[in-house]
């Protein structure tokens, strides 16, 4: 937080972005640069640093530890509904939601100072977890994970010598518990299926996954094409244990299933997979509409768009249960982010009697587009 910032300046985050003039806008504001700035300094913080590494761990990061096991907590009190066996999303995943909802001022208010920016601190928390209407899960609420690390940082509770404890420490956690999560309720894959050829699911443990492998002296990309590889040192880089699950809910090769994994496997290095990755993130993430259309702004993440935002609120308060939480952004002729709904591929495997692996995120896509890693 600035120094000259008044606590009564927090609000909690709105929508800002509507049109392709507004993402723009956001593209070439502080709070873009800012942002990516510290999502590069988390990537620099884990190069060569194994996911099981010692590390200090300051009084807040323990409490966002243990606030990430509550959240996990409330799955346990909310398990899924019978009667839903179809390979969609469970409703009981909107009890879980409103629960988190209930609890999670209480839990801001442990964690975040000044108290005047608990509630939107608490506005991106709660949007992390997917969306209850659609029971479904994306990158875009992994940005919103994301957004929410950054208000530690932006708020002076967290620095930079806890940047590798927040990477390898509650990064992790919070895949482990949306892992449960898409077990435990067959999230579905928000929006298009197969936009990002990485997973249906995540994006940063990939790039997170590849910085800790830059410079190994053995493991190279290629290696993701080893089973023995990847079963060994899975619980040591987020990459080969995304790679790992992978694997376990689809029977077929990466080459079919995950074509883009299977490109970036003939990078040669991965200081180039490293920096491809962050290329990516910023093209099929924040450079996307329908994505950053539900990315929301306040004090902390500053951004005013020039459209008619009230569009957006409107929207999401008339949308039914289960109807889109969003309007089509202006210039979509059909929009990525709408068609038939997505059964999770977790619920597919578990249809097969494939148990899946749950040390780490991934949901592979299919019909992935291509961009190049140089």
């Amino acid at each position: 937080m600035d120094q000259d910032q008044k606590p009564g300046e927090f609000v909690v985050p709105r929508k800002e972005i509507l049109t392709k003039e507004d993402l723009e806008l956001f593209h070439a504001s502080p709070t873009y640069a800012n942002l990516f700035e510290f999502l590069e300094a988390l990537n620099e913080s884990v190069v060569g640093v194994v996911s099981t590494a010692d590390c200090y761990e300051s009084e807040v990061v323990k409490g966002m530890l243990e606030t990430l096991d509550l959240v996990n907590d409330v799955t346990e009190e909310y398990p899924p509904e019978t009667g839903h066996e179809s390979r969609f999303g469970n409703p009981a995943f909107r009890k879980f939601y409103d629960q988190v909802c209930l609890s999670a001022p209480e839990w801001m208010e442990k964690l975040v100072t000044p108290k005047e920016a608990v509630p939107e601190v608490t506005k991106y928390f709660v949007e992390c977890w997917g969306n209850r209407k659609r029971i479904d899960y994306g990158t875009g609420h992994e940005a919103s994970f994301l957004a929410w690390l950054y208000c530690f940082d932006k708020l002076g509770l967290i620095k930079q010598e806890d940047y590798k404890a927040v990477v390898i420490k509650v990064f992790f956690k919070y895949i482990e518990v949306m892992r449960n999560l898409q077990f435990a309720y067959w999230l579905e894959p928000a929006g298009s299926h197969g936009v990002w050829g990485l997973d249906d699911y995540h994006f940063l443990p990939f790039l997170f996954g590849s910085a800790q492998l830059r410079g190994h002296k053995y493991i190279r990309p290629k290696s993701i094409h080893d089973n023995d590889i990847v079963s060994e040192f899975a619980k040591d880089y987020m990459y080969l244990s995304c790679v790992k699950f992978i694997n376990s809910v689809k029977t077929a090769s990466l080459r079919w299933h995950s074509p883009m994994l299977d490109d970036i496997s003939a990078v040669k290095t991965w200081e180039k997979v490293n920096s491809g990755m962050i290329k990516m993130y910023k093209a099929e993430v924040f450079g996307k509409l329908p994505i950053m259309q539900h990315f929301l702004f306040g004090s902390l993440l500053p951004f005013k768009g020039q459209s008619d935002t009230r569009i957006l609120d409107e929207d999401e308060e008339e949308a039914g249960v289960e109807g889109h939480s969003h309007v089509h952004a202006f210039g979509q002729e059909f929009p990525t982010c709408c068609g038939m709904k997505i059964p999770s591929a977790i619920a597919a495997a578990a249809a097969s009697g494939a148990s899946g692996d749950r040390s780490l995120p991934g949901v592979p896509s299919n019909g992935a587009r291509r961009l190049p890693f140089d």
